[in-house]
């Protein structure tokens, strides 16, 4: 068992070395790259608030067809003999 915990641990290790390695080697400069300006994020920001919006009923209506199941479940008969 300590071997087969070995050859999982050991390559896993070795993939999140390299992954931090690899991040590391590249530096991105964020100023130059998003350069869009206020107007596109505050679009983007817009963007956002709709989907919020549309997910509070959404998150609603859900819990409330949670709610309804659980409250119609009948419970079960317990004994011998009752089918």
């Amino acid at each position: 068992m300590k071997t087969l915990k070995a050859l999982i641990t050991v390559p896993m290790i070795l993939f999140l070395a390299q992954a931090q390695a690899l991040a590391a080697s590249g530096y991105v400069d964020t100023s130059r790259t998003y350069s869009s300006g206020l107007l596109i994020g505050l679009f983007l920001g817009f963007c956002a608030l709709i989907v919020v919006v549309q997910l509070v009923p959404s998150v609603m209506m859900l819990t409330a067809f949670i709610k309804e199941s659980l409250a119609k479940r009948k419970p079960r008969r317990q004994g011998v003999g009752v089918r």
